[in-house]
């Protein structure tokens, strides 16, 4: 997960870390299987509909469960997972060790180091939320560079209070005020505005995390 600098990471750190600090990583994965996450990512990764020789690109991959996931339920893709933070990205790389046609790179969501044109999807979970309103436009906008003519971004995020927020994460994330821009009518303004169209897949809630919600972007042709 990224983000523009917080009061608490500012001195270390122009992202956020994976598990919100360095100190707490080696349980990230810990906490991220215990609410369910490895469900979340399933439910996308069947949303993006992936077919072999498709190129694909995680945006704030973590410790790269996700990526991984992937790669290991459609070895015919090539998938990069990207993320700011190195420590991540290192345990990333060694869950991948194997596996060939997915690799790990350091980037930031609002200033991808990709052409123009580069994949045919691009992943999101759980991480936009974590980005002010300005990098939230900024990482938009690469998206749809990055994307080719008929490719598309799959999102899954915290739907916003307009679904009524229930959870002890989702009030932590309200409380944050990282939310703002990313509610049911938020995401589709946001994604819209910079060229994608975008439609809300599904929505349901989870007792911590409360309401998510899955979106299909696609770049017109």
């Amino acid at each position: 997960m990224e983000n523009s600098p917080s009061k608490t990471t500012r001195q270390l750190h122009d992202y956020l870390p994976a598990a919100g600090r360095d100190a707490f990583l080696p349980f990230y994965d810990l906490f991220t299987a215990a609410l369910g996450v490895t469900k979340v990512h399933r439910t996308l990764i069947d949303q993006a509909a992936l077919a072999p020789g498709a190129r694909v690109l995680e945006i704030g991959c973590g410790t790269g469960n996700l990526t991984v996931r992937v790669k290991r339920t459609h070895p015919g893709v090539e998938i990069i997972g990207s993320d700011p933070d190195p420590l991540a990205l290192a345990r990333a790389g060694r869950k991948a060790r194997g596996l060939s046609g997915i690799r790990f790179e350091r980037g930031y969501a609002q200033r991808l180091p990709y052409r123009d044109g580069s994949f045919d999807r691009v992943l999101s979970a759980l991480m936009l939320h974590h980005l002010d309103a300005a990098t939230k436009t900024a990482a938009a906008s690469e998206i749809a560079r990055v994307l080719r003519p008929g490719g598309s971004l799959h999102l899954v995020d915290f739907a916003g209070e307009q679904h009524g927020l229930h959870g002890f994460l989702a009030h932590r994330v309200v409380k944050s005020g990282h939310l703002a821009g990313t509610g049911p009518d938020g995401i589709p303004a946001l994604l819209n505005a910079a060229g994608l169209e975008c439609a809300e897949v599904a929505s349901s809630r989870h007792p911590v995390m409360g309401r998510i919600t899955y979106y299909r972007a696609t770049l017109p042709t």
